[in-house]
């Protein structure tokens, strides 16, 4: 992987991250840093998932990958900010 992609994948994983906040409903007692990371690890989790069900390739904007990282980032959203609320 060159630089270039590890940097394009940064910067949608921050986006993912922060639609993945929006889909869960109610408010996150999470630090905003914390919803980029999961976004991040939600992205690269989200794409080999894609990949793995042949669906990582079409024609345009890839509509299934991109529900897949965002429905992550929110599962993982949901699972830390459920987590930190119970301290």
């Amino acid at each position: 992987m060159e630089v270039t992609g590890i940097l394009t994948a940064i910067i949608i994983g921050l986006i993912i991250g922060a639609l993945g906040r929006l889909v869960v409903p109610g408010k996150q007692n999470i630090p905003i840093w914390l919803t980029l990371v999961i976004g991040v690890v939600a992205a690269i989790i989200g794409t080999f998932l894609a990949a793995a069900l042949g669906v990582d390739d079409t024609r345009g904007v890839d509509w299934i990958e991109l529900a897949l990282q965002v429905g992550l980032a929110a599962v993982g959203v949901a699972l830390v900010a459920g987590t930190r609320g119970r301290r």
